[in-house]
């Protein structure tokens, strides 16, 4: 049997939901098609990691920032290669 892929946004608003106490979690889970305990699951881990949000800097740009280095040291890398090949080819034909 094969497990349905939750979206990261319907996660988030069930938590939502269920920490709003609106409605019961037979009603959220009704709405969402997901098993009640999966809301409650789904809710404590959102009043657990709330704080988080607001406690650490935000790493997005820096990680952003790395990956993108990463990417062009990759592609020097190969262009440098290619290069080297390319003057070792030249270097036999003259």
């Amino acid at each position: 049997m094969m497990r349905k892929k939750i979206e990261p946004m319907l996660k988030a608003k069930v938590a939502l939901e269920a920490w709003r106490g609106e409605k019961t979690l037979a009603q959220i889970s009704s709405e969402y098609g997901v098993h009640p305990n999966q809301a409650s699951q789904w809710k404590q881990e959102l009043m657990q990691r709330c704080a988080e949000i607001f406690s650490k800097p935000d790493i997005s740009g820096a990680q952003q920032q790395q990956e993108l280095s990463d990417k062009l040291h990759r592609v020097i890398g190969e262009l440098k290669v290619e290069n080297d090949w390319l003057k070792k080819k030249l270097s036999l034909l003259g």
